[in-house]
């Protein structure tokens, strides 16, 4: 392939390249990156799986290859090879390197018959299904170093790989002349090569490449095979990784005396591929083949330690051991930069899934990427215990001089815009911990130690929902026949019933709401209230989402503003700020794309707020979304706020995953990771300041040590003891139904904070009730109505509609 000079490389660079001091060039390179890639350096936690050493190959360097012998496998077996992959499961790994020699069957007879023995008529063959195995069993993402490919092999392994690679190596083709060590290689031969990377950019195929430094090229080849990369990448967009490797002389080859690259050649050509190739690129280097010098590599411009493994050694550089992870993280920390994991894939590919992934991988990669689509570094998910971690980053770590700017703007009150938030979703390692902690700092100066808690009581009068909401695994269809699972549909009385007890139990509020039941109307909410009322005349009734109050108003042919009126008149005390999920309508078009606009949800929580009506506010995360979403989605709760005052608290919710169809489709991550949950309350903390003071955290979603961790990074509130909490319970999370005062109480202490109880609107609660939630007797069996009773809401509804429709015919 031609070299092409573009205008966007001008011969200016080559010279500064080539004249440059060392320590000029890496400062520039380290500028560059830290442009684009900030204070991450990535890495890969893979197992490394040798499907076959075979080889048609011979270059002069390389101790892989080998050739046939009597009593050793020619391929690894599936069972060898899904055994790997389970190690490296067990190991914290994300990704299954599969490497092996080139076209071996073209060379070996031994190669054609083990293939035919295991039911083959290709190595290309026997590795897809391998992957194939690999990503069923284990759930491991493939990654795949198959050499020289066709168009053919690339529409057999895109399936099964969700990222591949080919080493370039170098465009000279003086080293595949006699004597050099390319020589008797017809796969090395640079045209091949390139024509593999650009079949990769034809079919949509993240790539990594690189170049092998040392090998007998000079520094001028260096940069033309670093153009070419670049090139390509600029036609198709797919490169995600370049890699410098350097040379490393090993015995039993024809090069075992030859003069390895030093220090210098290694940081001169790091930075030469950042000047060449840009500040987007992921630039790597394999630690193991430059120990001690970790980072120096940093400072000259590299992101990226490539894939590093906790089980399998590096099979082509057996005699250099993997750097400790701890070793890896000190030094990247010594250079100012935090160790991270990354999938196979990177992230700007895993947000174009649908371009560059195969449908067939997507839920496998979801399942293991976080909301920047970088990898979950542990395996905790909403719904699920958490133990409370103990922070294993240096101290005296760099703190980014732009997030202490920004953090001291929000304790001022400052309105942040959407970039500025979303610096605070990135930040992680040393970053993290300071940001938790000044948020802690500003929920102790504006709400001091107290954590509140309200004794309540959630009932959820019917599942029975017309909508069909991809994260919800409460509704139960619209029909008998449509059902998952139970339905119910309460009456009157069970719900006078669950009322009186709560009442008798402390509680000083009902938290009601429900699905879309078709038969409701208007009428059945106002009713609801009224019998709240009559069973307990001062309990607080705080129902309906702004989803219902829209259904409500519009089978009533009023406007919201009359229906939030009239249901005033009736009862209702606030309204919880649900059904909001997350307020961006390009996440809301995926999750819930029949439900409530952005827009038509603010409008009725303004019309709540207008007549008197206070609100909570919540998010739901963790899922399709990420930090830009939800910037837009706390910017548009403190707008409204600014305008209304009518927000008590704001509350997040974290995706539980568990059972959630959009999740069980593939199409959904497993929720918010641990660092994100913490981070949506930390940076609702200062996003939201001084607007909306009360953050809670929710013991049903994070569990009660997962509490604990958000009352240390911000949160000041505890929420509802709840009773009765089934829409969590529907969705997978393994936490009780009801966290009794005496538990909340001790979780609170335990933190050296103090407790109260509180009413719905932050209003202290007499003695009497604080008593009654103290002395509380057992919760009776809730009985849940099955629909089609005589009793039952949805029947009441008819029958009211009846009457009504009876009455306009009078009328007339």
């Amino acid at each position: 392939m031609e070299i092409r000079w573009t205008e966007e490389l001008p011969e200016s660079i080559i010279q500064r390249a080539m004249r440059s001091s060392l320590g000029e060039l890496c400062a520039e390179a380290a500028e560059a990156r830290d442009s684009a890639h900030g204070s991450l350096v990535t890495y890969s936690p893979k197992v490394f799986i040798p499907l076959t050493k075979l080889c048609r190959n011979v270059c002069h360097y390389c101790t892989f290859a080998e050739t046939p012998r009597r009593g050793t496998a020619a391929y690894l077996s599936r069972e060898e090879i899904v055994g790997i992959a389970r190690q490296g499961v067990a190991a914290g790994c994300h990704e299954a390197l599969f490497t092996l020699g080139d076209k071996p069957e073209a060379r070996y007879n031994a190669a054609v018959d083990a293939l035919r023995a295991l039911g083959h008529a290709s190595t290309i063959s026997y590795l897809a299904d391998m992957c194939g195995a690999v990503i069923k069993e284990t759930g491991l993402l493939p990654h795949v170093n198959a050499g020289v490919l066709t168009s053919a092999d690339f529409e057999r392994l895109r399936p099964v790989s969700a990222s591949m690679g080919l080493m370039l190596e170098t465009v000279s083709p003086r080293l595949c002349e006699p004597g050099q060590v390319h020589y008797g290689s017809p796969d090395k031969d640079p045209a091949h090569r390139l024509e593999t990377i650009r079949l990769a950019g034809v079919h949509k195929v993240p790539f990594t490449t690189g170049i092998l430094i040392g090998i007998g090229e000079t520094r001028l080849e260096r940069i033309q095979s670093l153009v070419a990369i670049r090139n390509l990448h600029r036609q198709y967009g797919h490169i995600q990784e370049v890699i410098i490797q350097n040379f490393r002389a090993k015995a039993d080859t024809r090069s075992a005396d030859a003069e390895e690259p030093d220090l210098e050649e290694m940081l001169w050509t790091v930075a030469v591929a950042r000047m060449v190739l840009g500040s987007g690129m992921s630039i790597q280097a394999p630690p193991n083949l430059s120990p001690g010098s970790y980072a120096q590599l940093v400072r000259a411009g590299l992101n990226d330690w490539g894939g590093v493994s906790p089980v399998t050694v590096d099979h082509v550089n057996p005699e250099a051991p993997w750097p400790s992870l701890d070793d890896l993280r000190r030094a990247t920390a010594l250079a100012g930069k935090v160790l991270t994991e990354r999938l196979t894939v990177y992230p700007a590919y895993v947000e174009q899934r649908s371009d560059w992934i195969d449908t067939g991988l997507h839920q496998a990669v979801l399942r293991a990427s976080d909301g920047v689509g970088l990898a979950r570094a542990d395996k905790w998910s909403p719904g699920l215990a958490v133990s409370r971690q103990v922070s294993n980053h240096l101290a005296g770590a760099v703190i980014g001089a732009d997030l202490k700017a920004l953090v001291s703007r929000a304790n001022a009150g400052a309105r942040l815009d959407t970039g500025e938030i979303a610096r605070l979703f990135a930040v992680r390692g040393p970053e993290a911990d300071y940001l938790f902690e000044a948020a802690d700092d500003l929920r102790r100066e504006k709400t001091g130690e107290m954590v509140r808690y309200v004794v309540n009581r959630n009932i959820n009068y019917t599942n029975i929902c017309s909508y069909r909401c991809r994260f919800c695994a409460f509704s139960k269809g619209k029909t008998h026949e449509a059902l998952r699972g139970a339905a119910y549909d309460l009456d009157f009385e069970e719900i006078e019933r669950r009322v009186r007890e709560a009442w008798d139990r402390g509680a000083t509020e009902v938290c009601m709401q429900g699905g879309i039941h078709p038969a409701y109307t208007g009428a059945t909410y106002l009713d609801i209230c009224r019998a709240v009322k009559r069973a307990a005349p001062e309990m607080h009734v705080h129902a309906f989402s702004p989803l219902e109050i829209q259904q409500g108003a519009a089978t009533l042919k009023i406007s919201v503003e009359e229906f939030l009126t009239e249901l005033k008149r009736a009862g209702l005390g606030s309204l919880p700020g649900t059904a909001a999920e997350i307020l961006d309508d390009n996440v809301r078009a995926i999750i819930c794309p029949d439900k409530l606009k952005t827009q038509e949800w603010l409008d009725i929580i303004e019309t709540a707020h207008h007549v008197g009506l206070y609100t909570t506010s919540t998010i739901m995360f963790g899922h399709v979304d990420g930090p830009l979403s939800w910037a837009l989605h706390l910017l548009a709760i403190r707008d409204l706020q600014d305008k209304t005052g009518g927000f008590t608290e704001f509350v997040p919710l974290p995706f539980v995953p568990m059972e959630a169809p959009l999740y069980l489709h593939g199409k959904a991550r497993k929720g918010p990771t641990l660092r994100e949950a913490l981070l949506m309350h930390a940076v609702a903390r200062l996003v939201l300041n001084p607007l909306i003071p009360n953050i809670q955290a929710s013991w049903v979603k994070m569990g009660v040590e997962g509490l604990k961790l958000c009352l240390d990074a911000g949160a000041n509130d505890a929420g509802g003891t709840l009773m009765n909490e089934s829409i969590s319970r529907a969705a997978g999370t393994e936490h009780g139904q009801e966290l009794p005062p005496v538990d909340m109480k001790k979780a609170i202490k335990s933190l050296g904070r103090t407790s109260a109880q509180r009413d719905t609107l932050y209003r202290p609660v007499s003695l009497e009730r604080r008593q009654a939630s103290i002395d509380a007797a057992p919760l009776s069996a809730a009985v849940q109505t099955p629909p089609g009773g005589s009793r039952s809401l949805a029947s009441m509804a008819r029958a009211t509609t009846e009457r009504l429709n009876m009455s306009r015919g009078d009328d007339k």
